[in-house]
């Protein structure tokens, strides 16, 4: 143990009011604690130092209205009562009553909030009982968020991955890389679901949906009705037929078990193929690269991650990857596999190769949705409080199609936070808040040592302005139509993203 004095401003003892700035938290403790004291008008705050989803510190956000954002992820909590706001954050942050007494401020006792601080904004009936189909960010995110609102009807959850809900994000990132503990990858213990009376049934598919009787059919004939229900299915990996490839050699990616079974593969590994470079494809490939594994990426595209980022940042992707000793085979497939040795459509060959990850996109789980006839564009269409074209029937995450007021267009996005949002959102609105869902889309992409941080979307533009340098992994990147700027961007800049985030949101235009 430490003797050395702590040098953090003691926040119980008394901080002058005339250091404090608006909105620019004062980072201290309160007794062992980090904590942050900020000034918003005469208002005075105290809340915890350290964001509850991945750590970040706060004191390095944003400060927007009554609350603070993440500058990692993009989380949000309320001043006054620490809830979480906005995903991927669940857990609320810790706050402190502060007392002004002759032109100082002191933090006092810490707040207990209500444990469920949301409170219903709606009314009429609520649904007698909730039957949410997915496993996945936004199936978790409406369970919890019901339990928050202190809804107390039988909830369901039909799961067909045989682990609990998980910070699927992280098994492409640090858990496949080896710097993540498996411990931390379910979003919540078992124990979670039996104390909050959430019914979690994992590998379990449902067959059939009966929008009128309000039905839902569960392989093995089990029927369960519903009073009102969430279709969060997700998506599925686009599977290729490899001639040649070994079911121990062929991998996706997309659950837990995905995942173990990558890293069990790896052992003794010389050399693996990815074949897509996409996000995914090429978050393995760092992560396999961290593992000190030889990586070749293949790929039908020209240029990685043109269609979302444009022609200069995906060269810039690509020559970054090479620079850490990533192979490209681009504009060309695997044509067959033997043995070893995999061969490619443009005739050349990699061999010695023991695993290939196919990271080649993934085609939304409809299969349910269409059976039950509801209105389908690509997706599942929902109006803007997430309900589909069945009353009491509402889908979120992957499935989703809304009518997004920031682009003016209807809009299917495949990021975790997005899904957990729209859990969340879906989960009021049975409730009957009546809440249109606004929240700007955001994702983050973690390559080496660089994390990709992207608020907005974009699927056309005419032109995009890059401030500072790629390089360097020191700049903004705005996508631009016309004179709006619809997504950002940024690499080394995270305070910058979250100012770029606010600022599109203050710039809303309805649809």
């Amino acid at each position: 143990m430490s003797n050395a004095p702590d040098s953090r401003v003691d926040l119980a003892a008394g901080v002058p009011l005339d250091e404090l700035r608006e909105g620019v938290p004062l980072a201290g403790r309160v007794g062992e604690d980090d904590a942050l004291l900020l000034r918003r008008g005469n208002a005075l705050y105290a809340v915890a130092a350290s964001c509850t989803h991945y750590g970040g510190a706060l004191a390095e956000g944003l400060v927007v209205g009554d609350a603070v954002h993440c500058p990692l992820h993009h989380a949000r909590f309320d001043l006054h009562t620490g809830e979480a706001l906005q995903a991927p954050a669940i857990d609320p942050i810790a706050c402190w009553r502060v007392e002004q007494r002759e032109g100082r401020a002191f933090v006092r006792e810490r707040v207990v909030a209500p444990p469920r601080s949301r409170r219903l904004t709606g009314s009429g009936p609520q649904p007698d009982s909730v039957v949410i189909v997915g496993g996945g960010a936004a199936g978790f995110a409406a369970a919890e968020m019901l339990r928050r609102c202190g809804y107390q009807q039988r909830i369901t959850m039909i799961s067909a991955d045989d682990s609990p809900p998980c910070d699927r994000p992280n098994l492409s990132k640090d858990y496949l890389a080896g710097t993540a503990q498996e411990d931390w990858i379910a979003l919540r213990p078992q124990s979670f679901y039996e104390e909050h009376g959430i019914e979690l049934l994992l590998a379990t598919q449902a067959t059939a949906l009966d929008t009128q009787r309000r039905e839902l059919t569960l392989a093995g004939a089990r029927v369960l009705p519903f009073g009102a229900l969430l279709l969060a299915t997700g998506a599925d990996p686009l599977r290729l037929d490899i001639p040649g490839a070994t079911p121990s050699q062929l991998h996706y990616l997309r659950s837990f078990a995905d995942s173990r079974a990558i890293i069990e593969r790896t052992v003794n590994l010389k050399r693996a193929v990815v074949v897509g470079a996409s996000f995914i494809g090429l978050e393995v490939a760092a992560s396999l690269r961290t593992r000190g594994i030889e990586v070749h990426v293949v790929g039908l595209e020209a240029v990685p991650m043109e269609r979302v980022l444009g022609a200069e940042v995906g060269g810039w992707v690509r020559s970054f990857h090479e620079g850490h000793g990533v192979a490209f085979h681009l504009k060309t497939s695997i044509a067959r596999v033997d043995g070893s040795t995999v061969h490619l459509a443009d005739g050349s060959t990699i061999a010695e190769c023991g695993l290939i990850v196919v990271g080649a996109g993934v085609r939304p789980a409809l299969a349910l949705a269409e059976q039950a006839g509801l209105a389908l564009d690509r997706g599942v269409t929902v109006n803007e409080f997430l309900q589909t074209s069945a009353p009491g029937v509402y889908a979120a995450g992957d499935i989703a199609r809304w009518p997004d007021p920031h682009s003016g267009e209807r809009i299917r996005v495949e990021h975790w936070a997005v899904a957990q949002a729209q859990g969340q959102a879906a989960a009021l609105n049975m409730l009957g808040a009546a809440q249109p869902f606004t929240t700007l889309p955001f994702f983050w992409s973690q390559h080496y040592d660089a994390t990709l941080r992207y608020a907005g979307h974009a699927e056309r533009w005419d032109a995009v302005e890059i401030d500072g340098s790629l390089d360097a992994l020191d700049a903004t990147v705005r996508y631009r139509l016309g004179n709006r700027t619809l997504a950002v961007a940024t690499l080394g800049r995270d305070l910058e993203s979250l100012k770029c985030e606010a600022e599109m949101e203050r710039d809303l235009r309805p649809a």
